[in-house]
């Protein structure tokens, strides 16, 4: 199978949600399309009746903005991920990624590499206190181009334009919470694209939208996928200066899974409390409470006198809670020698439990999460920094927990509200201690500091300045410890990209109107790359639209002088810096799976690139020219 020339413009573009969700609905239900289009009379007849909902009313989650915001997820992204080779920590073996720029911008670009990838995302985005800064789509007059360049934060020339691309959702505003809602919509709809079918997302948040957030994650990950609530203790102090006098000590992580089947880990057994001081045969155990939860109105059955053997003392049940276990059971265990009684008679039975008898080394992680502090967060940016070079950061130890629970070895975590990168923190710290690899990847907007911050008496223009210092040197604390385990020092690093116009040029066909016009659009695409694009900016590019993940393993080769980028071990060839007759044949003797090309390579030489052609297909090649 060959591909001679591929349209750039489509190549160029991310997936576009709507479209791959129509494409799976035709997959699952053909009978329900009708010459490409949606018949609701047939859906209806599929799924019976009254499963579809017409009008009238209904219980659903609204604001002012919601269908602009679903234009905004539903818009591709014609922009890129550049590489930055200079700034990155031994770029070629990283398997960490850091990327500079708006992350729902960032998201729809990497949705075609990352789909259903992710185990793990954790993100802490604004929390609408009132005094936030950021963006949200609210210009739907402008043109597309206008638009997604603003978005963007980009220039025709990639340069950043800072005036206007930040604003302030005071609660002066009638869209208040509308505003955020519609900046949020998007993005998680994009997250749950890239999660695993046993994925699970952590969004941090307090009082001010947590109920909303709850309502749009139903929305977007379904009800039932809802895994928990935590509430977290983030004050360790009491807040002395509130006005209510109420000190407000907690905030909140939602957690959504991808799929319904999702569970944590759990966390292991405190092994101290087992142990066999009357040498029974049966190896260590533990006592715990007999202690039920039901009335008796609630639960008669569980309502009963227990009568020790040996002195025929009688323990009556506890009027609120009863006992675990029914009145057979419990004859059971005391003539297993499982109950043990106390020495006062006043005291009450409790059950002997034997470590072998658990069912599993772990309990349930619980919903109240205590013993890590935003106290802690501000401590480990002012070790790492000398200085509070950012406010309020998330502590590592909290989303380490997160983590914990969830990734394996290779497993990708995400973050696309970085901040000081936290998480990156706590993967690293993860990563160190018990040696399992699991990858991340953060993206941060260049949000500005403000002006005479400790930050910017530092240096640190943007956020992402921040991000970036605090991940360097983090790596730099990991490869000096004691402790690390060697099996992430190969990986130890990261790869640093910036969200960038696309290296390849786009069809304007809009102020065509004459076939001169046309010939001239035509002749301006000869070339596909614009003029300057960089070698290595152009693989990353075709890399992500190819569907490869970022920290792939590249092989540069020299093919009859030649340079070639090889993935796979070889099974993919990308030709993008020149290309001549003499290396057609140890090409094809690769026998990869696929040969990619840009135009430019075969300098105008349409028998040079025929002959490509010929010999890929004689081979059984795939052959793409951009």
């Amino acid at each position: 199978m060959t591909d001679t020339k591929t349209d750039t413009s489509r190549l160029a573009q991310s997936p576009d949600p709507a479209e791959e969700r129509r494409a799976q609905l035709a997959a699952l239900i053909p009978e329900a399309f009708s010459e490409g289009q949606l018949d609701v009379s047939a859906l209806k007849r599929a799924l019976g009746s009254e499963a579809v909902v017409e009008g009238g009313e209904r219980y659903a989650l609204s604001w002012a903005g919601k269908a602009n915001a679903y234009k905004v997820l539903q818009t591709p992204s014609r922009a890129t991920l550049r590489p930055q080779r200079g700034i990155s920590v031994n770029f070629d073996e990283a398997q960490h990624v850091f990327i500079e720029g708006e992350n729902l911008e960032v998201l729809k670009v990497l949705q075609k590499a990352y789909f259903g990838k992710v185990k793990l995302i954790y993100i802490d985005p604004p929390y609408n206190t009132g005094s936030d800064s950021f963006i949200y789509p609210d210009r739907f007059q402008e043109s597309k181009e206008d638009y997604l360049r603003r978005i963007n934060d980009l220039s025709d020339d990639g340069t950043l334009m800072r005036e206007g691309f930040f604003r302030k959702n005071g609660k002066e505003s009638g869209h208040y919470h509308s505003n955020w809602l519609s900046m949020m919509l998007p993005r998680l709809y994009i997250a749950r694209n890239l999660l695993r079918e046993d994925g699970v997302i952590f969004v941090s948040c307090d009082d001010n939208e947590v109920y909303n957030l709850r309502c749009l994650m139903n929305e977007v990950f379904g009800e039932e996928n809802f895994v928990a609530e935590f509430v977290w203790k983030a004050r360790q102090f009491t807040d002395a200066r509130a006005i209510t006098n109420v000190s407000t000590d907690h905030e909140y992580i939602l957690g959504y899974s991808r799929t319904s089947e999702f569970s944590l880990r759990g966390i292991e057994r405190d092994e101290s409390k087992f142990s066999n001081p009357d040498n029974d045969s049966r190896g260590a155990w533990m006592s715990r409470s007999m202690l039920g939860l039901a009335t008796r109105d609630q639960r008669p059955n569980l309502h009963y006198d227990i009568v020790e053997p040996i002195t025929g003392r009688v323990f009556p049940p506890n009027p609120a809670t009863g006992w675990r276990y029914s009145e057979e059971k419990m004859k059971a265990l005391i003539a297993d020698g499982c109950v043990l009684f106390p020495a006062k008679d006043d005291g009450r039975p409790r059950e002997k439990k034997f470590r072998k008898h658990m069912q599993s080394e772990f309990i349930s992680f619980r919903t109240i999460i205590d013993g890590v502090h935003t106290a802690d967060g501000t401590q480990e940016v002012r070790e790492t920094f000398g200085a509070e070079v950012f406010s309020f950061p998330k502590p590592s130890g909290l989303i380490a927990r997160l983590a914990d629970q969830v990734l394996g070895d290779q497993d990708i975590f995400l973050d696309f509200f970085a901040g000081s990168a936290s998480s990156f923190d706590a993967i690293a710290r993860l990563n160190a201690r018990n040696g399992i690899v699991r990858r991340s990847i953060l993206v941060q907007l260049p949000e500005p500091v403000a002006a005479g911050s400790a930050a910017a008496t530092a240096g640190y223009g943007t956020i992402a300045n921040i991000a970036r210092e605090r991940i360097k040197r983090v790596i730099q604390r990991t490869q000096n410890s004691a402790d690390l385990v060697t099996t992430e020092t190969k990986s130890l690093g990261f790869k640093s990209f910036v969200l960038a116009p696309s290296n390849f040029k786009q069809w304007r066909g809009d102020g065509i109107d004459t076939p001169e016009q046309l010939a001239e659009q035509i002749k301006l695409f000869a070339k596909t790359e614009k003029e300057g694009a960089e070698i290595e900016a152009m693989f990353y590019e075709l890399l992500l639209k190819f569907g490869q993940e970022l920290t792939t393993p590249v092989e540069a080769l020299e093919v009859a002088r030649g340079k070639v980028f090889a993935i796979h071990s070889r099974k993919m060839l990308f030709v993008l810096d020149s290309f001549s007759d003499a290396m057609i044949q140890p090409l094809v003797d690769m026998k990869p799976r696929e040969i990619i090309a840009i135009d430019g390579v075969f300098h105008d030489s349409d028998p040079l690139k025929s002959n490509l052609d010929l010999q890929c297909r004689d081979a059984g090649i795939k052959f793409t020219c951009i």
